[in-house]
């Protein structure tokens, strides 16, 4: 074709000017359409269907939204041992619970680490629940297959490129927050790492976002929800305890995060979280637990039938 291009030149321009130009031409197109090729492997255009995490019987994507619960931090057996008992009263089988903390002050509380996944391992056992942990280092990865059900990533991780390798190499379901200051398009591109290295098992989480605005801990950035269910076909969760940080509006917020399609929403329970040792503010007790799932079930936010067992 080059050539009769050439031969068709009636000028100004001499033949290996018009050989160069169609030259790029060419090389701009092949390279478009290699990039119509690679869409996003975590892309709705790669995957019409929705992806839906299986963990025994709960459905995580499936058209029924669930609630992740439980302490920010596992601080003793017995403290855990209480709140998993009071969630399980609740109809809750997805347990979280931190044992590794990354925290702004290196002088807060850092986690049980090791331990602290020991005891959320035996507690989840204990009443047939699935247990999310944060893992914050690649090479942790492997030791947490021995403990959790979901490896969440967490805010401050979301671009920790060798964690996203890492966590894209085992076969476990991933539960990704979005990044203090990030975009969607980065929260994306941050799965993208995880899946391109073969876990589809993905779990998008919406936690807020940094912005001037000060009555809130973090923005709730609720229009993420809806973007993400349109661009991805992965499940997408809210934080609503850390997009907050404020008790007295987790119901309305858990509300409207539902009512935008998220697949479920995450909260931070502790038995007395005027003692906990971190994110003592923004933790509700059981019985403010309590209050939150009745008001989302008289609602209809969440369905009757919303209790079910992990075998």
């Amino acid at each position: 074709m080059l050539d009769k291009l050439v031969a068709a030149n009636p000028g100004p321009f001499d033949d290996n000017t018009i050989r160069h130009l169609f030259k790029q031409i060419f090389q701009a197109s092949l390279g478009l359409m290699e990039e119509k090729k690679k869409e996003l492997l975590v892309s709705r255009k790669r995957r019409a269907e929705d992806t839906v995490i299986e963990l025994g019987n709960v459905r995580i994507g499936g058209g029924q939204p669930v609630v992740v619960a439980g302490p920010c931090s596992v601080e003793t057996r017995a403290q855990m041992d209480t709140v998993a008992k009071g969630l399980q009263q609740q109809g809750i089988v997805l347990l979280r619970g931190g044992a590794y903390k990354p925290r702004t002050s290196p002088y807060d509380f850092q986690g049980l680490g090791v331990r602290g996944l020991e005891i959320l391992r035996e507690t989840a056992d204990k009443y047939g629940m699935v247990a999310i942990s944060e893992i914050v280092t690649p090479a942790d990865i492997e030791l947490a297959l021995d403990y959790v059900d979901v490896i969440q990533i967490g805010a401050r991780n979301m671009q920790n490129f060798e964690l996203l390798k890492a966590a894209g190499s085992v076969n476990k379901p991933i539960l990704l927050k979005r990044g203090l200051s990030a975009t969607i398009e980065e929260l994306l591109f941050a799965a993208e790492y995880i899946m391109s290295r073969g876990n589809e098992q993905i779990i998008l989480c919406e936690r807020g976002i940094r912005t001037y605005e000060k009555a809130t801990r973090n923005t709730l950035d609720i229009s993420a929800v809806p973007i993400l269910k349109q661009e991805s076909h992965l499940p997408v969760m809210v934080d609503i305890s850390h997009s907050t940080g404020r008790k007295d509006i987790l119901l309305p917020v858990a509300k409207a995060a539902l009512a935008v399609g998220a697949d479920g929403i995450m909260v931070e329970v502790h038995p007395e979280p005027s003692v906990a040792l971190s994110d003592a503010k923004q933790q509700i007790d059981l019985q403010q637990f309590a209050d939150l799932m009745k008001g989302l079930l008289e609602s209809g936010f969440l369905p009757k039938n919303h209790t079910v067992s992990v075998k």
